[in-house]
């Protein structure tokens, strides 16, 4: 049975020293620490290679963020993976669970996750499955 939960996350992004991609692409590295709040109360740490272009609102991302809580009171960690590309403004973001990440009462954890930020504000829906139910 597929769950869908939702609420808040603060996010702290830290840059690390940035290197040159050339040709017009600044590519950086930035560490990441998040506090979950909501059906998932967690924190998180992580680490995102960024790219950057010359063409205004065009870049992308790839990260990988352990994430070490509860999730509907089931307690345990499991490791996100985020892909993004913005396209001239024009965002689209993956982030999955990998795969047999889940551990503790999370063993087993499979879905995906998505972030919308509004006014500031972050915010998650994070849909799953556990083997064990809800």
């Amino acid at each position: 049975m597929t769950i869908q939960v939702s609420g808040t996350f603060v996010v702290k992004l830290t840059p690390q020293p940035q290197k040159e991609g050339g040709a017009g692409s600044a590519l950086s590295r930035l560490a990441i620490d998040k506090q979950f709040h909501g059906d998932l109360e967690a924190t998180s740490q992580g680490e995102m290679l960024a790219a950057g272009t010359s063409v205004e609102g065009s870049a992308g991302y790839v990260a990988i963020e352990r994430v070490n809580g509860t999730l509907r009171g089931r307690r345990g960690s499991f490791v996100l993976q985020h892909s993004g590309t913005m396209t001239r403004g024009a965002p689209q973001l993956v982030i999955t669970v990998v795969p047999d990440s889940g551990t503790g009462e999370l063993t087993g954890l499979a879905g995906a996750m998505t972030i919308t930020i509004a006014d500031g504000q972050h915010s998650y829906a994070f849909e799953y499955t556990l083997p064990n139910g809800p």
